[in-house]
């Protein structure tokens, strides 16, 4: 039986040390601020709207909310995004994608400040994942992946690591922050061949496919740890699945994480953590 690689465990070391860099910050007179840029009333956002608000004032993190109607004109909601820019006390902004399509998405995202993004979604901000500079923030679910693995010290280095997915949010900046910490990686996709064959021979298997229970027993063997980043819900079970088949994996690897409770909990953290240290950046 597998070990549970639970995120609870993560999000409490996370927020007892971002707790103890809010006081110092607050007594140096900086309230870490988040603003919450949202256009319409999508379920899914306000779920992690709601989150991300729970999680900010259980680490003494101010949120601001901008909520605009579904139908907002593109000037009025450029022009809040630029006035969240500009406001010297909001130190992280969180803009829900997708925008509704007569907003230029492309503009928004390449809009938002970098030192802002604490979201990761600018083409600055990516740059900086893929070059390993610190010009903005990565990807929280990324890098939620990556703290799972710190905490709980799954080696990195030197191990072979099989990532299924290419997209900008998840597979390809984890790929490239795993191989900034000396792992040797490849990303599988769509149009790769023989996918378990290259799962297989593989030390961590990061699975963001986007296909609900897409990934079972073929891909896997003894050993192996498996970051599972999907979450849909399976109306048949009626209940959240991740995109790896969880029943077969669990009987055969070493480490997994569940879904729920595992990457999404912690990915939350992280957003909170890039506010922490954009404000930190501000510091007198």
């Amino acid at each position: 039986m597998a070990k549970l690689l639970k995120g609870k465990e993560v999000v409490e070391s996370l927020n007892e040390r971002l707790r103890i860099e809010v006081e110092k910050l607050k007594a140096n007179e900086i309230i870490p601020t988040l603003a919450i840029l949202r256009v319409g009333e999508r379920a899914d956002d306000i779920s992690y709207e709601k989150g991300a608000i729970k999680r900010c004032e259980a680490i003494g993190v101010e949120t601001k909310l901008v909520n605009l109607p579904a139908d907002v004109e593109e000037e009025v909601f450029f022009e809040k995004l630029d006035e969240l820019n500009q406001d010297i006390n909001i130190h992280g902004i969180l803009m829900f994608r997708p925008l509704p399509k007569h907003i230029d998405g492309e503009k928004a995202r390449n809009m938002l400040s970098h030192e802002k993004d604490v979201d990761g979604c600018t083409d600055l901000s990516l740059a900086g994942v893929f070059t390993n500079a610190s010009l903005g923030f990565s990807p929280c679910t990324a890098e939620a992946a990556m703290e799972i693995l710190k905490f709980y010290n799954i080696p990195i280095e030197g191990k072979r690591v099989a990532v299924i997915g290419r997209s900008l949010v998840i597979g390809r900046p984890i790929a490239m922050l795993l191989m900034h910490q000396n792992a040797t990686v490849t990303i599988c996709h769509t149009k790769t061949v023989d996918i378990p064959s290259i799962t297989k021979t593989a030390d961590i298997v990061v699975v963001a496919s986007g296909q609900m229970e897409s990934v079972g027993k073929e891909y896997f063997k003894e050993g192996q740890t498996i970051i599972d980043v999907g979450i849909s819900w399976n109306e048949e079970k009626n209940k959240l699945c991740g995109d790896v088949k969880f029943d077969e994996a669990e009987n055969i690897v070493d480490a997994i994480t569940p879904v729920p409770g595992g990457v999404g909990g912690v990915t939350t953290s992280i957003l909170v953590k890039h506010v922490v240290e954009a404000a930190v950046k501000t510091k007198k």
